[in-house]
């Protein structure tokens, strides 16, 4: 296949030639490091080992790699970190599931077998606890969205519309491919402490991502989307009627709360039948986009036959 690798950096001096040097031995020659204006000598490293090099024209990893799908035209495109952490002999593990036709996005899941020190005990409880709300709000069986190991094909990687430009880009990465009706998968790759130090900030980060999940659950299916927050409506208005039963019985009387309770309760269950509709209309809408990219590779194999 036509492969591109594609290695977004910032100051990755210690680890990015090593990298290039180990996917040159495989038979990768078209390598793309997108530099965020590293400030050592991540640049001069890659270029030195054959790699093409631009610097990206904003800030932060999404942007660069949103950048870098626009400017690549291949068949599939391999993202991976510059610093070290995967290895480039998984590579083929991630190719494997496209040249099978088995899915057009392929992740590679670094839970299951990864090198003691890769995570800080925070950052692993911090991994399940977000790969365990996206299973729960999407319904999808993925256990490591936010990898940066991933194979994606051209169709993919040239209709997501990713916005964010932060650690949030391997969620949107996730949830774009599923909305738009791809199909993606996990492989098992090895995963190793990093060579430098680490940019991502536990708490700061995590929450973002957190907040991304729920966020991009209007792409995904708007329906949930609607349930959260009709679930939530019912709930205030719940708790609130509670106490003006308890006070009503003691003789007191909330005119002001009774109408309250009835209005969130109301509104709730509005805002979950809204969800009902829109999560029918979403789902006949990607059931169509799905029958459409198989009817259009079914040409494209017809024409190569």
């Amino acid at each position: 296949m036509d492969v591109c690798i594609l290695i977004p950096t910032l100051n990755e001096e210690k680890s990015i030639g090593d990298v290039i040097d180990r996917f040159k031995r495989l038979g990768f020659d078209n390598i793309l490091v997108i530099d965020g204006h590293s400030t050592d000598r991540t640049v001069e490293i890659a270029k030195s080992k054959g790699a093409r090099v631009i610097l990206q024209s904003g800030k932060g990893k999404g942007q660069a790699i949103a950048e870098a799908f626009q400017l690549l035209d291949n068949e599939v495109v391999v993202m991976i970190d510059g610093d070290g952490t995967y290895l480039p002999e998984d590579v083929h593990k991630l190719l494997k599931p496209i040249q099978n036709g088995i899915a057009e996005h392929v992740v590679g899941n670094r839970l299951v077998d990864f090198e003691k020190g890769a995570f800080t005990r925070l950052n692993l409880i911090g991994n399940k606890i977000l790969n365990f709300i996206f299973r729960m709000m999407y319904g999808v069986e993925l256990h490591d969205i936010l990898s940066g190991y991933r194979a994606l094909t051209k169709d993919v990687y040239k209709s997501v519309e990713l916005k964010k430009h932060g650690f949030e880009i391997e969620t949107e990465l996730t949830v774009e491919t599923l909305a738009k009706g791809f199909r993606i998968v996990e492989v098992p790759i090895k995963y190793k402490k990093r060579a430098g130090e680490t940019k991502l900030k536990p708490f700061r980060d995590g929450m973002r991502i957190a907040l991304t999940i729920y966020e991009l659950l209007r792409r995904y299916s708007p329906g949930r989307y609607f349930y959260f927050i009709g679930i939530l409506l019912i709930l205030a208005g719940f708790v609130i009627g509670v106490k003006v039963v308890l006070d009503w019985l003691r003789h007191i009387t909330h005119y002001l709360m009774a109408t309250l309770t009835a209005l969130l309760i109301v509104a709730g269950l509005q805002i979950m039948i809204l969800g009902v509709l829109s999560d029918f209309v979403f789902r006949n809408n990607a059931q169509l986009r799905r029958e459409l990219i198989e009817l259009r590779n079914e040409i494209k194999k017809l024409k190569n036959r």
